[in-house]
């Protein structure tokens, strides 16, 4: 009944998990565990991109709490000083590289995370195919349609995988929706409100950062939204196949009234309401301040930079293959964060107001209210679960330490095809704003479309 060598391993795994902050990584490192086939050897892993998810999530804390079963030969990126400090802040004594290639060729790994920007994912991820290597990529897998196939048809080629993780899935208040929808509370669902906003702290951030520029974080409906298509495609259990988007810049970038390069020098620090010092931040200070003239990037940008080109606003609507139809939107200057979605079905409908950040005392918990055609009202409470993303992160470490042959009730287990169709949305809709007209997935990549049972 007990398979000692790999159950033994995963309790392992999660026993050190536990104090793990950076829980999306744990569903790829899990995945790449069960991959690896030399259980008795350390897996070998090399990092290329050492941002600030580089350095923390994927691998201060992969160090931290899986030394015993990952060893870190190798860490890369093109900026000598980040290098430095990153091996230091890592805690680990491997080579270091600024040459991708040689960085294959000297330590031969076995699993690469790719953690850079993000219009740079396909680049590392082919090669590292190519070169015989399993693969974890930060969210998005890729910027565009040309980048995702190419992906798609080098994992083919290779035999290797391709792993994109997805943590939302877990949060116990997500998984109680996907239930509800499952077991037919409001019949067949036919269509979905949904309004995700994002405050004047997380969103105005976006904009001080290189994600303010479509060429290389492809706008927000790619880079941030794909966490929301991936929700939406997961809990309708439909492929989208078709995608009309509206969306603007009418906030950040030249609409400010004054600007300046970056924060620390900027002339208007009084009088702009998104002054930011970066310098009360001592890891951010050591990890790009004392970089940047490496590189010229500047952590502290300003958001009324004239150059940024990617919306502020966005309004998507999306129909999917088994006839939903989906009305999505992305603010990023609200006053609070969350989001509101609402679910309307053929016997009643199900709504939800998840808050995140708000000006204002709220109890630690989550409610989804749940009513009736015909009959009555209930207000479903869910307690905040422990860790971060509401709950996702301590709830995927229960799930992903166990046999993987275990049953995926909830298909929470994502694969490279769902990181594919959560940024094809964002694509489609970037592509249908840019040419205003619709844009049919099925025109992106050479996926097969797949039609399910509404509300089954």
């Amino acid at each position: 009944m007990k398979q000692p060598s790999k159950i033994s391993r995963r309790s392992f795994i999660a026993k050190t998990s536990a104090a793990t902050a950076g829980g999306v990584f744990l569903n790829g490192i899990a995945q790449a565990l069960s991959l690896h086939d030399k259980p008795e050897e350390k897996m070998k892993l090399a990092l290329v991109g050492l941002g600030i998810r580089g350095v923390n999530m994927f691998g201060r804390d992969v160090q931290n709490n899986y030394k015993d079963l990952v060893s870190f030969v190798g860490l890369c990126d093109n900026n000598s000083g980040r290098l430095d400090f990153g091996k230091r802040h890592i805690g680990v004594d491997c080579p270091v590289f600024e040459d991708f290639d040689h960085m294959l060729q000297d330590t031969r790994p076995d699993v690469v995370i790719v953690t850079t920007v993000d219009n740079t994912h396909h680049t590392f991820i082919i090669k590292a195919l190519e070169f015989g290597c399993n693969v974890i990529t930060e969210k998005p897998m890729t910027t565009d349609e040309m980048k995702c196939q190419a992906i798609l048809d080098a994992e083919r080629k290779s035999g290797k995988s391709v792993i994109v993780t997805f943590n939302y899935r877990y949060s116990p208040h997500r998984q109680r929706i996907y239930e509800l929808i499952r077991t037919g509370e409001i019949g067949e669902v036919t269509s979905v409100d949904f309004h995700w906003y994002l405050d004047t702290s997380h969103g105005a951030d976006y904009f001080r950062r290189w994600h303010g520029y479509k060429e290389k974080g492809g706008t927000l409906l790619v880079h941030k939204s794909t966490h929301h298509f991936d929700l939406l495609n997961w809990w309708l259990d439909s492929d989208p196949e078709e995608v009309h988007a509206f969306g603007a810049l009418e906030f950040y970038g030249k609409n400010g009234k004054f600007r300046h390069t970056h924060c620390r020098t900027c002339p208007h620090q009084n009088s702009c309401d998104f002054y930011w010092d970066i310098t009360k931040n001592q890891h951010l200070v050591n990890l790009y301040v004392d970089n940047e003239h490496h590189d010229g990037y500047l952590r502290d940008g300003c958001v009324y930079r004239e150059d940024i080109d990617i919306y502020d606003k966005m309004a998507v609507q999306i129909r999917y293959m088994n006839g939903v139809q989906v009305s999505y939107s992305l603010t990023t200057y609200s006053p609070y964060e969350g989001y509101r979605i609402a679910f309307n079905g053929t016997k009643g409908r199900i709504d939800a107001w998840i808050k995140e950040s708000q000006p204002w005392e709220e109890k630690a918990q989550d409610e989804i209210r749940v009513t009736k055609n015909f009959g009555k009202s209930e207000i479903i409470t869910i307690p905040h679960g422990g860790g971060g993303h509401g709950g996702g992160d301590s709830r995927l470490k229960d799930k992903l330490f166990k046999d993987p042959k275990m049953e995926d009730p909830y298909r929470q287990s994502a694969g490279t095809r769902d990181g594919a169709m959560s940024i094809l949305v964002g694509v489609a809709a970037r592509n249908s704003i840019e040419s205003g007209k619709p844009v049919k997935i099925k025109d992106l990549t050479d996926i097969s479309l797949r039609k399910t049972g509404r509300g089954s």
